[in-house]
């Protein structure tokens, strides 16, 4: 246990979380937890779940979210601010790294290969984590009964993420027990005043520089994309995945940046690097930049993403953290919060099943039966190599323990030498 930590301590974690974060927001939770609840106690469990809850409320990416609660918990504002950037910023530079080799080059064979590998590693730093939160946030029966409805709702019927939180809030709120009465928080600390002129201060920070584009005559990219991603940044609820398909047809079809074989391509580079599933929207920034003109207004379209994308989160964290515990701490409020958790365990198992599928199989198909969705996998094409790599990573993670970094490291490598030479 680290207890206080100093200011540069809780920075090397945020630093090593943010370039092991690697596996989307169910394995980068996971990571987290272990980090600054299990192996240094700076969260209690039930701080990390309640402000897991909160988080998973809001739009936005709730890992980078999570993480900028710990640090404004450690360290206030600027420790919001370290560990909310050190969790995006390592990602970041890597897709800007690989978005530049890919629009210069276009798709690199060897790049290709690693990151063959590192998909099917990251498929059982997945389930490792499905089976952490599930521990954890499964502790009633009626728990197991929210998380089965939320996955037969998200995976089969296709209800819209945000629908299921509210579902589940206003499930946990009705049946909670109010037996323990409500314990009292301490708020002398909260100043609704501050709040809002923190809203004030980040919603400037946020939209300023975008109007500033309009006024200095910026190529007329850069406002479109400013727009754009703002608004996208507005409805993400869920996280990314649950505008995916919704981004990505706008992307494609309304404004024509990137062909469908490059949003995919763009997903892919997103789920197998650092960081949140979201700077995919990086990706796809800096590739309507390049087209539009060349490498500067690629790199400047790039930041203008990246910056209306995470500003906002920073806004929700801010202006909501001092809120958490007294949320937490009302009887229905609490019940509404645990039931949200217990939704998030079906909606991490639909993640699971949809990555694996897609890791597993070349090709899956969607078939639509009414209101009822099956995805299902074409056996032929099976990928023999992906489901060996993901049965060593098992072997690796379940029996032998090995660490995330020491995994991904051997199942990259392994990876790109057997797809290179078969």
């Amino acid at each position: 246990m680290d207890g206080n930590p100093s200011l540069a301590e809780a920075a090397r974690v945020w630093w090593k979380i943010g370039i092991l974060s690697f596996g989307g927001p169910a394995a980068q939770i996971a990571l987290m937890h272990k980090e600054i609840v299990e192996n240094r106690d700076w969260l209690s469990e039930r701080q990390f779940l309640n402000a897991l809850s909160f988080c998973m409320l809001l739009p936005g990416p709730e890992a980078m979210q999570l993480a900028t609660y710990a640090g404004w918990r450690l360290h206030g504002t600027l420790g919001g601010l370290l560990a909310g950037l050190l969790f995006v910023l390592p990602g970041a530079a890597v897709i800007m790294s690989l978005a530049t080799v890919y629009s210069i080059y276009g798709d690199v064979p060897l790049i290709a290969a690693l990151f063959y590998g590192i998909k099917a590693a990251v498929l059982v730093i997945v389930v490792e984590a499905l089976l952490r939160v599930a521990k954890r946030a499964l502790s009633q029966k009626v728990h197991w009964l929210v998380a089965c409805l939320a996955f037969i709702g998200i995976f089969f019927l296709s209800i819209p993420y945000p629908l299921i939180v509210l579902m589940s809030g206003i499930f946990g709120w009705f049946v909670a027990t109010t037996d323990e009465g409500q314990q009292a928080v301490d708020m002398a600390h909260v100043s609704v005043a501050k709040t809002f002129s923190t809203i004030a201060a980040w919603l400037a920070l946020w939209l300023l520089p975008l109007l500033a584009l309009g006024w200095l005559g910026a190529p007329d990219l850069l406002v479109e994309v400013g727009e754009f991603f703002s608004t996208l940044a507005i409805v993400t609820f869920g996280g990314a995945y649950a505008v995916l398909a919704y981004m990505a047809q706008d992307v494609v079809v309304q404004f024509g940046w990137l062909t469908a074989g490059e949003m995919v391509d763009a997903l892919g580079l997103a789920e197998t690097t650092p960081g949140p599933l979201i700077l995919v929207t990086q990706f796809v920034g800096f590739l309507a930049g390049f087209k539009e003109g060349g490498l500067l207004l690629a790199l400047s379209a790039a930041v203008v993403v990246l910056w209306v994308t995470f500003a906002p989160c920073f806004l929700w964290i801010f202006a909501g953290a001092p809120y958490i515990e007294w949320i937490s701490a009302q009887p229905r409020l609490r019940g509404a919060l645990k039931a949200i958790t217990a939704a998030v365990v079906g909606v991490i198992l639909n993640l699971s099943i949809w990555f694996a599928l897609h890791v597993l199989f070349a090709k899956v198909n969607r078939q639509q039966f009414g209101p009822v969705t099956l995805w299902r996998p074409d056996i032929a094409t099976i990928e023999s190599l992906a489901a060996a790599l993901f049965l060593l990573s098992c072997f690796l993670a379940f029996r032998l323990h090995w660490g995330i970094i020491r995994i991904l490291l051997v199942a990259a490598v392994l990876g790109a030498a057997l797809r290179l030479l078969l």
